[in-house]
């Protein structure tokens, strides 16, 4: 006998309950997947009975959530900074914590100013800086071939002027300089427990050594040489990793060093400004 609406998402919720802090809406986000629809309609048509093509599509994105895999990834897309932006396995799912990096770079005064994503991933930083200020120039960076052709696509999506450059942080940039440097470095030690529930995600793009400072060591120790005098830069970073981070850039040379809280209070990002040498 097939099920109605209802009782699937009552069912799959329950089956998500144990893998996810949303399970509700997991179940809903993937039967909107599978029956090409609204929520709002799920609750209006509660009765509606699933065919036999619909029961076994949604049993197989649901038998992938169970197995931790992330709902960004079994819808294709993402939601960040209002933007709808395409993802696949090839690059970290964007987290609603970065629209704070985001949030602070637009703060910055300037019409025409020379910005560099480093690791753009999905592309959603650079992007979203696109997006707000069409009068910055825009470059972003990324080791992955496969991840560049996901933030390509989704900056052709949005209508974005985004210079792409394919290579290990400023390798594809020399002698090039910046106004401000924003990156989402990998910042979780090898090693972690947590990576057991991010094992879907490349681990390229969240590891990074034995402490998970490698790459911040590596962008503040290069970053200078790719930056104007009274230039900028912001990093992500773990929240138990603010002083270290502080550290790094204060003995790269690096002023004005602050640390800013994501939506849950935790410090997570950290602001400098090189000065010049």
């Amino acid at each position: 006998m097939s099920e109605t609406i209802r009782q699937t998402l009552a069912r799959a919720s329950a089956a998500l309950a144990e893998v996810s802090d949303s399970a509700r809406l997991d179940a809903e986000l993937l039967l909107c997947q599978t029956l090409n629809c609204t929520r709002s309609r799920l609750f209006s048509h509660a009765d509606d009975t699933l065919n036999a093509a619909q029961a076994t599509q949604f049993e197989a994105l649901l038998a992938r959530r169970k197995h931790g895999e992330p709902v960004a990834y079994l819808l294709g897309h993402q939601e960040f900074w209002s933007l709808r932006l395409a993802v696949s396995d090839a690059c970290l799912v964007p987290r609603a914590d970065t629209e704070c990096l985001v949030d602070w770079a637009l703060s910055l005064p300037g019409d025409a100013l020379q910005v560099l994503d480093l690791g753009t991933g999905s592309g959603a930083i650079a992007i979203a800086l696109a997006s707000e200020r069409p009068g910055w120039r825009v470059s972003a960076s990324d080791a992955s071939a496969a991840a560049l052709h996901i933030a390509q696509r989704n900056a052709q999506t949005h209508k974005v002027a985004v210079n792409f450059a394919h290579g290990s942080w400023f390798e594809p940039l020399a002698g090039q300089r910046f106004d401000l440097i924003v990156s989402n470095p990998p910042y979780i030690a090898e090693g972690d427990a947590h990576l057991a529930d991010l094992h879907h995600e490349p681990q390229s793009a969240l590891t990074s050594g034995a402490d998970g400072l490698d790459a911040v060591r590596h962008i503040a120790s290069h970053a200078p040489a790719h930056l104007h005098a009274g230039a900028h830069m912001a990093l992500e970073h773990g929240y138990d990793q603010a002083q270290r981070v502080r550290e790094i850039l204060s003995a790269q040379g690096f002023q004005t060093i602050t640390t800013a809280q994501d939506l849950a209070g935790r410090d997570r990002y950290t602001h400098a400004q090189w000065k010049g040498a």
